[in-house]
């Protein structure tokens, strides 16, 4: 597999692990990386490693008991996926789409935005570095953060 595929699929599994409600999967793919909760903020928007990136989203995301997810779907969309093979890194930058459905919700678009990202292959694998959020329109949160 070439590695613009295999960061698409780390792209991807970020998108299945968090509506799975895995949020140590999650963060397992920031292990070597951070996350940027916004653009040059300050030091305590930036989660950096495994234990800072669970901590994030055990914060902010809420579980919902009967099915241990947060009943959202993440849909990720529009990867430009930049690979400089000889220096092991890369960029991407994608959009997001998330709904969600709850008992008390009905189906609906509750935010969409992009990610810019960096990666570096590390033992042969490829690893998120950064992550930067960017928010471009929101909906109804009350359902799928605590805050």
């Amino acid at each position: 597999m070439d590695s613009a595929r295999e960061i698409e699929n780390l792209l991807y599994t970020y998108a299945e692990r968090i509506d799975a409600g895995d949020l140590d999967g999650v963060a397992d793919l920031f292990a070597h990386g951070r996350i940027h909760g916004q653009e040059n903020g300050p030091p305590e928007t930036v989660f950096e490693g495994r234990d800072a990136v669970r901590a994030l989203y055990g914060m902010a995301t809420r579980i919902y008991e009967d099915t241990g997810t947060p009943k959202t779907k993440h849909l990720t969309t529009n990867a430009r996926i930049e690979v400089d093979e000889s220096a092991g890194t890369a960029s991407a930058r994608t959009s997001y789409a998330v709904t969600q459905a709850t008992d008390e919700l009905p189906l609906q678009l509750i935010i969409t935005g992009h990610y810019q990202d960096t990666f570096r292959r590390i033992d042969g694998a490829w690893w998120f570095d950064t992550r930067v959020m960017f928010i471009d329109q929101t909906g109804d949160l009350s359902h799928h953060l605590k805050f």
